[in-house]
């Protein structure tokens, strides 16, 4: 099984921070996301877990893809769609559009492109692979509910502190603790936050041995108080920078991944010459309808008129390539058909023997076979009705010995040979 756990120099090299979007961006960019996929759960109804096994999905997937490639509301949408599979409660794609059209605005939603389902199904694919096909998920809700049931103390007291804890793992959706840590260490770091805040020390607890120095011995071992620490602290942080982004404008929205800029491996420099990534640069607003005009340069590729998923699996080219792309020196790009009598050679010349170079030739047409002509005297000619059996005409033949009638000559059929008939009934 794959590892998803990483160390923090990892989790400041991630493709999107490699593409050129500082760490700050990257991070906002992942809460989002998470918080968008718990509203949108919310409101359709689904469980916590189905709504945690979509944020981790969605952590998982940007540890290997940018968020320039894929917009961040449309992938959301698809770790939602994918978790109500995995943890059996399905929602249909177009109610979760749906409802993600209500949470978004019209610039947010520019980015689910001209037929959000099509989006959605086809980054389901990624997304699948992306995970490994690994899709079982843990969470720490589980673990949490099992720890409080061990203390001892005020009943009153001890649910207000796992109730706090339980809206700490909540939060911690929205950072990377999950991509870190396992369930069951984020669970005793966070049920230690909320013992703290709530001022509720957990002094005794079921099955304490000897040996066990703090609760969550018992349960975990080898994790140090620097560990839990370091956890809490990405939790309380989430809170600071809330209220330092309540400040700030609305990130820039995103296109859609089959209009999406193509990710890069190179990290940008700074003008200057210094090592450090350059900064992020501005998005622009959603670009207008294409247009006729075209670019002087011919290899400029123009990412306002990539057309989107399903236009491109579904179009189908009607007319000949035009000369310019024949005469083109680029042998890189080869023509989709071959070219006809109107073509630059003419006729099957150079250019159709070029052609079958690169592609197989098109098969010969079937055969036109005729279809049968019938007479249509023969489908309506009828047939004379039977005759009545004539006993004048000809005498019957004659009757077989066993088929005679009872009491007559041969026995009958129940008397064959000359036997006495036998009572049915005794």
């Amino acid at each position: 099984m794959p590892c998803w756990y990483y160390d923090k120099k990892e989790l400041r090299e991630t493709p999107s921070i490699l593409d050129g979007i500082t760490f700050e961006n990257e991070r906002r960019y992942r809460k989002e996301g998470a918080r968008f996929i718990m509203e949108c759960g919310t409101k359709m109804g689904l469980g916590h877990n189905t709504m945690a096994t979509g944020v981790v999905y969605f952590h998982r997937f940007y540890m290997f893809h940018s968020f320039r490639s894929f917009p961040r509301y449309v992938t959301a949408c698809c770790c939602l769609f994918f978790a109500g599979k995995v943890e059996e409660t399905p929602k249909k794609c177009r109610d979760i559009i749906k409802t993600a059209r209500g949470i978004l605005n019209d610039n947010y939603f520019y980015s689910f492109g001209e037929d959000p389902k099509e989006e959605v199904m086809t980054l389901e694919r990624i997304l699948l692979q992306t995970i490994k096909f690994d899709l079982q998920v843990e969470h720490p809700y589980t673990f949490l509910l099992k720890y409080a049931k061990c203390f001892k103390g005020d009943q009153q007291k001890l649910q207000k502190m796992v109730q706090m804890a339980w809206n700490f793992v909540n939060d911690s959706l929205s950072t990377v603790v999950c991509l870190q840590w396992e369930p069951e260490i984020i669970a005793v770091a966070l049920i230690h936050l909320a013992s703290k805040l709530s001022k509720f020390t957990v002094q005794d607890w079921e099955g304490r041995q000897p040996q066990h120095q703090r609760w969550w011995d018992m349960f975990v071992s080898d994790v140090t108080m620097e560990i839990l620490e370091d956890i809490c602290h990405q939790v309380l942080d989430l809170y600071q920078s809330t209220q330092k982004e309540a400040q700030l404008p609305n990130s820039p929205p995103q296109k859609p991944p089959s209009r999406a800029d193509s990710p890069t491996n190179v990290k940008p420099m700074n003008p200057s010459g210094g090592g450090a990534p350059a900064q992020q640069q501005q998005q622009q607003p959603p670009p207008p309808p294409p247009t006729n005009s075209s670019s002087g340069n011919g290899n400029h590729l123009d990412l306002n008129n990539i057309q989107s998923i399903k236009s491109l699996a579904n179009a189908v080219p009607s007319a000949l390539i035009s000369s310019s792309c024949m005469n083109n020196s680029n042998n890189d790009a080869l023509p989709l058909l071959p070219p006809g009598p109107t073509g630059p050679t003419g006729g099957g010349g150079q250019g159709q023997a070029n052609y079958h170079m690169y592609h197989a030739p098109p098969p010969p047409p079937p055969p036109v076979v005729p279809m049968p002509q019938y007479a249509a005297a023969a489908w309506n000619v009828q047939q004379p009705p039977p005759t009545h059996y004539n006993a004048a005409v000809a005498p019957p033949p004659p009757m077989p010995p066993n088929m005679g009638v009872p009491g007559g000559p041969g026995g009958g059929y129940y008397n064959a040979g000359g036997r006495q008939p036998q009572q049915r009934y005794q």
